[in-house]
């Protein structure tokens, strides 16, 4: 998709050509083009044999959409869980977890 949103619009060569190495099969690309052409994401305008993808969809939408069903796949919707398997995970420290509640208490005061 980061790709599609740089190029407006390209054929499944031009992909692969931005692509960092080890570069996929070109098949691999194909397919996942498909799908995302399935879900709506992106279409395609033929001229012959060859298709020419452009997305459907913004990066701010998309970006939307896949948090979220990470949310609900991942964790439950539950953004506490989301927020202790980062610290967990990326072991935070002390500066960054202070930098994590600062700007949830600058969050707080904006909604009041």
């Amino acid at each position: 998709m980061q790709i599609l949103w740089q190029l407006k619009e390209a054929i499944v060569k031009e992909i692969i050509e931005r692509m960092p190495e080890p570069k996929p099969a070109y098949n691999t690309v194909s397919t996942v083009v498909r799908v995302l052409e399935g879900k709506g994401f992106i279409d395609h305008k033929a001229y012959g044999n060859s298709h020419v993808y452009f997305p459907l969809i913004s990066e701010a939408l998309y970006k939307k959409f896949t948090f979220d069903k990470m949310m609900s796949n991942y964790f439950s919707n539950s953004y506490e869980s989301l927020v202790s398997f980062i610290a967990n995970e990326k072991k935070l420290d002390i500066q960054q977890l202070d930098e994590l509640t600062k700007l949830i208490e600058d969050l707080k005061s904006k909604k009041k």
